[in-house]
Protein backbone atom coordinates (compact mmCIF):
# COMPACT_ATOMS: atom_id res chain seq x y z
CA UNK A 1 0.00 0.00 0.00
CA UNK A 2 3.15 2.42 0.56
CA UNK A 3 4.35 2.01 -2.74
CA UNK A 4 0.63 3.04 -4.04
CA UNK A 5 0.98 5.80 -2.22
CA UNK A 6 3.76 7.17 -3.27
CA UNK A 7 2.76 6.55 -6.88
CA UNK A 8 -0.47 8.11 -6.32
CA UNK A 9 0.55 11.32 -5.12
CA UNK A 10 0.54 14.07 -7.73
CA UNK A 11 3.95 14.50 -10.27
CA UNK A 12 5.32 11.26 -8.97
CA UNK A 13 4.32 9.58 -12.04
CA UNK A 14 5.40 12.46 -14.18
CA UNK A 15 8.81 12.31 -12.61
CA UNK A 16 9.67 8.11 -13.30
CA UNK A 17 8.62 9.21 -16.48
CA UNK A 18 10.98 11.36 -17.58
CA UNK A 19 13.57 9.62 -15.57
CA UNK A 20 12.81 6.60 -17.85
CA UNK A 21 15.68 6.99 -20.43
CA UNK A 22 18.13 6.19 -18.35
CA UNK A 23 19.99 9.63 -18.34
CA UNK A 24 21.33 11.09 -14.80
CA UNK A 25 19.00 14.55 -15.24
CA UNK A 26 20.14 17.44 -13.26
CA UNK A 27 17.48 19.38 -10.89
CA UNK A 28 16.85 22.08 -12.94
CA UNK A 29 16.67 19.84 -15.80
CA UNK A 30 13.96 17.36 -14.42
CA UNK A 31 12.06 20.13 -13.07
CA UNK A 32 12.10 21.76 -16.79
CA UNK A 33 10.68 18.74 -18.38
CA UNK A 34 8.37 18.46 -15.68
CA UNK A 35 6.06 21.43 -17.02
CA UNK A 36 4.62 23.31 -13.89
CA UNK A 37 6.21 21.49 -10.83
CA UNK A 38 7.19 23.73 -8.35
CA UNK A 39 10.68 23.01 -7.01
CA UNK A 40 9.90 22.45 -3.88
CA UNK A 41 7.10 19.73 -4.92
CA UNK A 42 9.85 18.25 -6.96
CA UNK A 43 12.35 18.21 -4.45
CA UNK A 44 9.70 16.56 -2.04
CA UNK A 45 8.89 13.59 -4.58
CA UNK A 46 12.83 13.38 -5.45
CA UNK A 47 13.05 12.81 -1.97
CA UNK A 48 10.28 10.12 -1.45
CA UNK A 49 11.81 8.32 -4.53
CA UNK A 50 15.29 8.20 -2.96
CA UNK A 51 13.93 7.22 0.51
CA UNK A 52 11.72 4.11 -1.53
CA UNK A 53 15.33 3.21 -3.46
CA UNK A 54 13.46 3.65 -6.74
CA UNK A 55 15.63 7.07 -7.60
CA UNK A 56 19.54 7.23 -6.90
CA UNK A 57 20.95 11.19 -6.74
CA UNK A 58 24.40 10.33 -8.47
CA UNK A 59 25.37 13.26 -10.45
CA UNK A 60 22.23 13.97 -11.21
CA UNK A 61 18.92 11.89 -10.59
CA UNK A 62 18.54 8.19 -12.17
CA UNK A 63 15.90 5.40 -11.42
CA UNK A 64 17.80 2.57 -9.73
CA UNK A 65 17.82 -1.34 -10.86
CA UNK A 66 13.94 -1.25 -8.76
CA UNK A 67 12.79 1.36 -10.51
CA UNK A 68 13.71 0.54 -13.91
CA UNK A 69 11.98 -3.04 -12.44
CA UNK A 70 8.58 -0.77 -11.62
CA UNK A 71 8.74 1.03 -15.14
CA UNK A 72 9.00 -2.40 -16.36
CA UNK A 73 5.70 -3.57 -14.53
CA UNK A 74 4.03 -0.80 -15.54
CA UNK A 75 4.16 -2.00 -19.65
CA UNK A 76 1.29 -4.77 -18.17
CA UNK A 77 -1.19 -1.81 -16.69
CA UNK A 78 -0.43 -0.52 -20.36
CA UNK A 79 -1.19 -3.62 -22.35
CA UNK A 80 -4.29 -4.01 -19.96
CA UNK A 81 -5.87 -0.45 -20.34
CA UNK A 82 -4.96 -0.60 -24.28
CA UNK A 83 -7.73 -3.98 -24.07
CA UNK A 84 -9.21 -2.53 -21.43
CA UNK A 85 -10.14 0.78 -23.73
CA UNK A 86 -11.15 -1.26 -27.13
CA UNK A 87 -13.36 -3.10 -24.89
CA UNK A 88 -15.51 -0.32 -23.16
Amino acid sequence: MSLLDLLGRRWTLRVLWELRDGHALGFRELQSRCDGMSSSVLAQRLSELREAGIVASEGGYLLTDSGTELLEAFDQLYRFSKRWARSA
